[in-house]
């Protein structure tokens, strides 16, 4: 019997997300982005800038403790996230789009910072996990050595292969 998706149930795998980094990040983006708008005479637009960075960081905080929640359940369901999930970025889209509109054309700043935001939160996390894979694999052969056959029986010597021995 098949479980319908929405009610399976939710594997994370640990991520290497660390917020102070991020905030760190997104202080000097942000500075930077200040005084680059100032010196084009645009100086809100550089101040919107990095409110759209700190949503991002707000959205991704959300994140984490929201998967922390709802994973703490016995039975997380990955319906749950999604609709948090989409309650939560339509909220966040909603108002950057109201401060956007309202201050315009300046406050369109938010939308960038947003978005950047979402390519630092990417490498910041994707990198520090590609490194340690990195330094792994250069540690251990891809290949089994002829010293240690690989397995090929599946559970309890069955002779069968399963899933997970690919």
């Amino acid at each position: 019997m098949t479980t319908p998706a929405q009610d399976a149930p939710l594997v994370f795998p640990s991520v290497a997300f660390r917020p102070v980094r991020l905030l760190v990040i997104c202080v000097a983006v942000t500075a930077a982005a200040v005084v680059a708008a100032a010196s084009l005479g645009h100086l809100m637009f550089g101040v919107f800038f990095g409110v759209g960075l700190l949503l991002g960081l707000l959205n991704a905080l959300l994140v984490r403790r929201s998967v922390a929640s709802i994973t703490a359940g016995d039975h997380p369901l990955k319906r749950n996230m999604a609709l948090n999930s989409a309650s939560r970025l339509a909220v966040i889209t909603v108002l950057a789009l109201i401060i956007a509109f309202v201050f315009r054309p300046s406050g369109l700043g938010v939308m960038f910072g947003l978005a950047l935001f979402q390519v630092l939160l990417v490498a910041t996390t994707a990198l520090p996990v590609w490194k340690k894979i990195r330094a792994g694999a250069a540690g251990e052969p891809m290949v089994p050595s002829a010293a240690q056959p690989a397995s090929t029986e599946g559970p309890a010597g069955s002779g069968e292969r399963s899933l997970g021995d690919d």
